[in-house]
């Protein structure tokens, strides 16, 4: 059974190294895995958090997305979309606000840092806070489960954000879920332990507000070979023995080489090798991954139509999972259109007193699969499925055919119907559902 990974990237600036070797390729290689559906987005809302520059914030988005893709994200075998573009994302958003204690985003860690801040700088505690850094980790709830993911890849210090996404499912589903079957299940963190913070030209780790970062594509393979001399090293002269920990151009050596070239590497410092001949290794290094990427880059930066039209393509494939299921949600909450509430009159008591009405069934099969029978009044077994990955995507499909009736089966092939059952009986009770 494949696993949910979901995964968003902000658009806060241009992308460097340390996005690319945290981030970007590791995201890459994970999508290629037979065993994983994935789901890829630029969380533009979130960027709206800290970002008040349009210019800046399209310049990113434009970048971020031609970036991965240059990078050999395809868009055929994932889900490539943009938060905004998912209108179900902030409904959801909204939902799960009513349900989450403020004491749980008293406790997020932005927050409680911007409020340091505001107090050591004599202002009202919350005097650097937007509701939108408030309510950060809601948002990214929303984001994960809407498409119920199972894993989503994060750093150490976005863990928080994971259980708190998993205790706001949990007060949803105690609330409005069924007992046997809830809406969510609970997504965990994908967290490299071994993942180290790049570095950057001066040791420190690689952030644009170090001023420190080697861009990935901007600027073209003459702003990557400056940034490369930049990297502090010691004054030992060539010929002398260097300690290869020294200086951060190790550790960057490191992330785009093999462990024999890598130590092979390690040993020629310690042999002498100078520093300008070491930074002119890792620059080719560096390019021989990044060069054949640039040429797709500049396209998509100079075709945004091109970017656009795979990006809206992308959120056409994510709204097939998320409409149907915010549909549920909404009924779950009550607010489902007045037209699918039957009236309660005397009359209809009586008449539902007299003949029970045909009934989705749902349950989960030895194998960890969902599924569902469809029985009609007198007990009959009239449709049969199995095999969905999750209860959610299993209850999304019952709502398609509560909604849909007999003429959702054509494009469902998991749903049977039992040998010597009457098609027209099956219409009927699918029927009484609209």
């Amino acid at each position: 059974m494949k696993k949910r990974v979901l995964t968003g990237i902000t658009p806060s600036g241009t992308l460097h190294l340390g996005n690319y070797v945290g981030a970007v390729r590791p995201s890459v290689e994970q999508s290629r895995r037979d065993d994983v559906e994935s789901f890829y987005f630029l969380s533009d809302l979130h960027a709206l958090i800290k970002n008040h520059d349009p210019e800046r914030l399209q310049r990113s988005r434009l970048q971020i997305a031609a970036t991965w893709l240059a990078a050999g994200l395809d868009p055929e075998r994932v889900t490539f979309y943009r938060q905004s573009d998912i209108p179900e994302t902030p409904v959801l958003n909204w939902l799960l606000d009513c349900v989450c204690p403020k004491g749980l985003m008293n406790r997020a860690h932005a927050y409680k840092a911007k409020v340091e801040e505001s107090e050591k700088a004599g202002e009202d505690p919350d005097a650097r806070v937007s509701m939108g850094l408030f309510c950060y980790p809601i948002l990214m709830a929303a984001d994960i489960l809407l498409f119920n993911a199972d894993l989503v890849p994060v750093g150490k210090d976005q863990s928080q954000h994971l259980e708190m996404a998993r205790d706001i499912a949990i007060r949803f589903n105690n609330l409005y879920a069924p007992k046997d079957r809830p809406f969510f299940h609970l997504p965990y963190g994908l967290i490299d332990e071994k993942q180290e913070l790049l570095p950057g030209t001066d040791g420190r780790k690689m952030s644009k507000s170090y001023d420190n970062v080697i861009p990935l594509f901007e600027g073209g393979s003459a702003a990557l070979a400056e940034m490369v001399k930049r990297i502090v090293t010691d004054d030992k002269k060539p010929g002398e023995p260097k300690d290869p920990d020294s200086s951060s151009l190790t550790l960057l050596y490191r992330s785009f080489s093999t462990n024999e070239e890598y130590q092979n590497f390690r040993h020629e410092l310690e042999d002498g090798l100078g520093w300008g001949e070491a930074k002119e290794k890792l620059y080719r290094q560096i390019e021989a991954e990044i060069g054949p990427m640039r040429p797709k880059y500049d396209r998509f930066m100079n075709e945004p139509a091109v970017l656009e039209e795979i990006l809206q393509e992308g959120a056409k494939k994510a709204r097939r999972y998320a409409t149907p299921f915010l549909e549920e949600l909404i009924e779950a909450v009550g607010l489902q259109p007045f037209t699918r509430i039957k009236a309660d009159t005397p009359a209809t008591k009586k008449q539902q007193k007299k003949k029970k009405a045909a009934a989705f069934k749902q349950y989960r099969d030895p194998d960890g699969t969902f599924g569902f029978k469809l029985e009609d009044a007198d007990g009959t077994v009239l449709l049969v499925s199995s095999g969905w990955a999750s209860g959610a995507e299993a209850g999304r499909t019952v709502a398609r055919l509560k909604k849909e009736g007999a003429a959702a089966l054509a494009s469902l092939p998991s749903v049977k119907r039992p040998e010597g059952v009457d098609e027209a009986r099956v219409e009927a009770a699918l029927s009484s559902f609209e």
